[in-house]
């Protein structure tokens, strides 16, 4: 007896596309974690705890992060703690193997007619252990954090005001996620003042970007909740609200 091909739910399609979004936006960020860049710079010296900066340095990762947040509350909205949880732990997966394979491409020998020179990439990709282990560390507390602060304010606030949750979790988790990243893969080579300032200015970046991605939050909500339907989006997102 033939078996009919198995078709994928609107809920389940909608689960894989954002599970691929947020495992896409992750990898491109650790393995963009070790740049530091200058913002801008500053007219003006700035003192933090004993330290001068001329300049605002963040790290390169953050420039994908944005997407991680507005995936993390979409997947907290309809899919609950279980379906972010499942993402937040596959993304740990993923790092790994991510590193792996890089170790793996930087062993191969490098041909001669290859325009990127061995030694290159290899310092664009050769993450020391300290960065892996700092970003898995960071990565894994800072989705359970801001999970954990997600239900909480929901909770609070009887499912209501999605701005508040979506923002307040992304605050509280964020400053956990970078300081911990940053201490735990440079510390040594930068001192502890540099680190915090560092911290610092990225924070300061993902507090900016999370309040201006909050439109895009209730654009995508608006956006997912047409595709699944009002009665099946309200569904989902009762049933996300009901403890594990």
């Amino acid at each position: 007896m033939s078996v009919p091909a198995y078709r994928l739910s609107r809920p389940q399609k909608l689960y894989v596309v954002c599970a691929a979004i947020f495992l896409t936006a992750l990898v491109v960020a650790e393995a963009t974690a070790s740049k530091l860049f200058t913002v801008v710079e500053l007219p003006f010296s700035l003192n933090i705890f004993g330290e001068s900066f001329n300049e605002v340095v963040m790290t390169a990762g953050v420039i994908a992060f944005p997407i991680t947040f507005i995936i993390t509350d979409l997947l907290n909205e309809y899919f609950g703690k279980a379906g972010i949880q499942f993402v937040t732990y596959l993304g740990v997966v993923m790092i790994i193997f991510e590193f792996a394979l890089l170790q793996a491409a930087m062993a191969v020998p490098t041909a001669s007619i290859s325009p990127v020179p061995g030694e290159a990439f290899d310092t664009v990709f050769g993450a020391s252990g300290r960065i892996i282990l700092g970003s898995l560390v960071a990565y894994l507390l800072g989705q359970l954090a801001d999970i954990s602060l997600f239900h909480w304010l929901r909770k609070l606030t009887d499912g209501k005001h999605l701005w508040l949750r979506a923002t307040g979790s992304t605050f509280g988790s964020q400053f956990i996620d970078t300081f911990v990243v940053l201490f735990v893969a440079f510390y040594g080579p930068m001192t502890i003042q540099a680190i915090i300032a560092v911290t610092l200015f990225n924070y300061l970046y993902k507090f900016i970007v999370a309040v201006l991605i909050t439109p895009l939050i209730y654009l995508a909500h608006w956006l997912i909740d047409r595709y699944l339907g009002e009665e099946l989006a309200e569904d989902l997102i009762e049933a996300a609200g009901e403890p594990a």
